[in-house]
């Protein structure tokens, strides 16, 4: 098994590289999706972070209010670090479970946003880093997701720099071009990894 970190600074479409990856076969594990997971209603994770940040971070419903979590540790990296203490173990055992369950599989992508943040590209064979400039992220933020250029600047700025990102990769995909160019480059991108897969194995 060729254990794959996959990461990008937010809006460089990283989620569109992992699909790809997914579609040619590979596991994927998704650390935001797990990052859910733990703290659904009725979790020791969501007590945690309810019990960390009080009551105001949940919905009526007793789910986690992100958007509210979200502003919060966004202008204090005291808290996020506070929130990522709860959460990233309790993320990082269940993708260690999920990963069990993959064993056969040639190649595993874990899809982490914050690996280079984490520490963690140590743990991996191979680290993709999905590239773009920061200045068409902030423009995808504006456009996609309808943030104001401060709120795409601040959660730019939150993350790691684009050199700490590049300076943990073995292997780049730049998303700067065309939906048409990724797919080449994913193509590209997949017969390394299954290049690589096979000479670990041999």
């Amino acid at each position: 098994m060729l254990r794959v970190g996959l990461t990008g600074g937010i809006g460089a479409g990283k989620s569109e590289v992992a699909r790809r990856l997914a579609g040619y076969g590979a596991v994927l594990i998704d650390a935001d999706a797990v990052a859910r997971e733990v703290v659904e209603p009725g979790t020791p994770g969501l007590a945690a972070v309810r019990g960390a940040f009080g009551p105001d971070v949940l919905r009526p419903d007793g789910s986690l209010d992100r958007e509210r979590l979200g502003e919060l540790i966004f202008a204090d990296p005291q808290l996020r670090a506070k929130l990522n203490g709860i959460v990233h173990p309790l993320v990082r055992g269940r993708m260690a479970e999920l990963e069990e369950q993959a064993a056969g599989a040639e190649v595993v992508v874990h899809d982490i946003p914050l690996l280079a943040e984490s520490g963690g590209a140590a743990l991996f064979d191979e680290v993709v880093v999905v590239d773009v400039s920061p200045r068409v992220q902030l423009e995808r933020l504006i456009r996609e997701r309808a943030l104001s250029r401060e709120q795409a600047q601040a959660r730019i700025a939150a993350q790691a720099s684009r050199d700490d990102r590049l300076a943990v990769a073995t292997l780049i995909v730049d998303n700067s071009g065309s939906l048409s160019e990724l797919d080449r480059e994913v193509g590209e991108l997949w017969a390394e990894l299954r290049r690589r897969a096979w000479g670990k194995r041999g």
